[in-house]
């Protein structure tokens, strides 16, 4: 076990072999190549990618399928090659979200550059997809009172 320093969830002990890989770290955190995956608690779709060497540093995530059961890509050879992907059990799929003004309702996905983890080697990387309908901000909950006039 590992004690790891952080801000959100203050000292803890960590299994060495939960902690992800990230070789050439998550876009804009280039420097920040090992985190660990804290669930958000039991019951919730949420984790938090928390870095183990920046304790103020930590990504909501969440796996998209679960609020866009359309979502679908194609990792690239060279990632699969990098990360070690042997079989789609290997392959669990992130994505990063962002609560903007603190506002739960207004919620949004990165659907356009998953989080691709190897659950077996925990080797990760952030990739960029090239192609594709995807945004880096799609809302994970429809609009309240779309539609209704403001009074």
């Amino acid at each position: 076990m590992k004690k790891v320093d952080t801000v959100r969830f203050g000292t803890i002990e960590i299994d060495e072999k939960k902690v992800v890989h990230f070789a050439q770290g998550i876009p804009a955190f280039e420097d920040e190549h090992e985190f660990v995956i804290i669930p958000y608690d039991e019951e919730s779709p949420y984790v938090f990618l928390q870095s183990l060497a920046t304790p103020d540093l930590a990504f909501l995530m969440t796996v998209p399928y679960l609020f866009f059961k359309d979502y679908e890509f194609e990792i690239d050879d060279a990632t699969e090659q990098q990360l070690g992907l042997e079989s789609p059990d290997d392959v669990i799929v992130y994505t990063l979200l962002t609560i903007p003004q603190g506002r739960i309702d207004d919620m949004t996905a990165n659907l356009m550059a998953p989080v691709i983890i190897n659950q077996r080697t925990m080797a990760g990387k952030q990739l960029v997809l090239e192609k594709g309908a995807y945004t880096t901000k799609h809302r994970l909950f429809a609009e309240k009172d779309a539609g209704k006039e403001a009074r």
